[in-house]
């Protein structure tokens, strides 16, 4: 499968400002695999050591700092020579081994020459010691769900790609490629961007693979709950991740906590809401109270929404059956459009430093989301099927005139510009820069 983060790590190995590089991500978005089609790709050689498969590596790092020492240890451990600049030394799993994690500093400080490259969850690399992490001595890349484009290259639908980035105006896109595009958006949204749920549907065309594979993620997330958090958040964890999509189901999606159980209060789940967050399984979106520079000065922080971190794992949690497929634009429209503002929030957050926010204006509109893309603030609607009759774009740029320049609209109908507005079908959401550029 093709990884469109490997033109990261490409500029990562050929900067000469390189530092050991962290690759942070959920678990089982991939980290590992990428690193190792990076190395065998782009080296001669790669030397990969995991901390939680083979605990003895810890204790190489026990009682020295030396990084001559600890290269001659791991070469004779790998069982062949590691040379700088042609062999990529991995790391993973990481956040098992503080002392690993603290020697990164004296890697980046006495053998610059060396490529080193470490895979660990959000979570461990959150909840590492603070003595032992390395304060500006690496450097971070996160790894996001596949996105739609990854999805159809993984498919065999590399043309469908080609198009999309061949598209140079804003005009009608033909229905040859308009239809076949939404279609595979529909499967998109039953396999997620989970690299395992994809690979089920590319290999086999297996629907039941894939359920199969997404309930099992959903299983080994929550059995870190268990794993990682304290013994007080456990059943509180539970609730809140169980009670996302009843959450994005209501009309107002504002996050209640009294929804997760009678009489709950933020002080109760505060932690455990933090806990899901750190460990990038939900992505939280603040209320803007206005549109100015930065975005995160203007946070409501007693309003938000909770979003999962992927669209697949969403459909699975919310025991929508697959079967909606057949029927039409169900699987865009179910939950109230949910799933479609879950899709559109990956892609958002795969793009853009700071996070996302959705503004409203005293119960007459409701904006899905706002970006701040340099030093603009870009209002985004999203419509989970053709019917985009709605006043809430309108009143906000009408409210904010002078900061408007442009105004998106994600949903099922073709591509068009009308005045500021560009209209954006939904499965060009990772063409939405190039879109606007235009």
């Amino acid at each position: 499968m093709e990884r469109l983060i490997l033109n990261e790590l490409i500029e990562w190995k050929n900067s000469e400002y390189r530092k050991p590089l962290i690759l942070k991500g959920v678990r089982q978005v991939g980290k590992t695999w990428i690193l190792k089609e990076f190395g065998k790709r782009y080296y001669k050689n790669v030397a990969y050591f995991n901390f939680d498969e083979n605990e003895e590596l810890k204790g190489l790092f026990e009682t020295t700092k030396d990084v001559k020492r600890i290269l001659e240890n791991l070469t004779m451990v790998n069982g062949m020579p590691i040379d700088k600049g042609s062999t990529l030394i991995i790391f993973d799993e990481i956040q098992e081994c503080n002392k690993a994690l603290n020697t990164l500093k004296y890697f980046e400080e006495n053998a610059q020459g060396y490529h080193i490259a470490c895979a660990g969850s959000l979570l461990g690399i959150t909840l590492s010691k603070p003595a032992s992490f390395p304060v500006g001595k690496v450097e971070f890349l996160t790894i996001y769900p596949m996105t739609f484009t990854e999805f159809l290259l993984a498919s065999g639908d590399s043309k469908l790609v080609e198009y999309m980035k061949s598209i140079d105006k804003i005009e009608h896109i033909p229905e040859i490629f308009f239809n076949p595009l939404s279609e595979k958006l529909k499967m998109y949204f039953i396999t997620g961007g989970m690299p395992e749920s994809v690979r089920a549907w590319a290999e086999k065309k297996d629907v039941s693979r894939v359920q199969t594979v997404l309930k099992n993620i959903l299983e080994s997330y929550e059995r870190d709950f268990a794993k990682h958090s304290e013994t007080k958040d456990i059943p509180k964890l539970n609730l809140i991740w169980s009670s996302i999509p009843s959450q994005l189901a209501r009309e107002n999606k504002k996050f209640i906590y009294s929804a997760v159980k009678d009489g709950a209060r933020a002080r109760e789940y505060e932690d455990a809401l933090t806990w899901l967050k750190d460990a990038g399984m939900v992505h939280k979106i603040f209320r803007l109270t206005k549109p100015g520079l930065p975005i995160s000065a203007y946070d409501d922080l007693t309003a938000f929404k909770l979003y999962m971190v992927d669209i697949g794992l969403l459909r699975r949690l919310s025991l929508l059956d697959p079967v909606a497929f057949n029927e039409g634009n169900r699987l865009f429209t179910e939950f109230k459009g949910a799933i479609t503002e879950n899709f559109v929030l990956q892609g958002l957050v795969n793009k853009y430093e700071a996070t996302p926010r959705y503004w409203t204006s005293d119960g007459r509109a409701e904006v899905d989301y706002i970006i701040q893309r340099g030093n603009d603030i870009i209002p985004i609607e999203v419509k989970s099927d053709e019917n985009v009759t709605s006043r809430s774009l309108s009143l906000y740029s009408e409210k904010y005139e002078r900061e408007t320049k442009v105004r998106l609209r994600f949903s099922l109908k073709n591509l068009k510009k009308d005045g500021n507005l560009i209209n954006i079908p939904l499965f060009m959401v990772d063409y939405m820069d190039k879109l606007i550029d235009m």
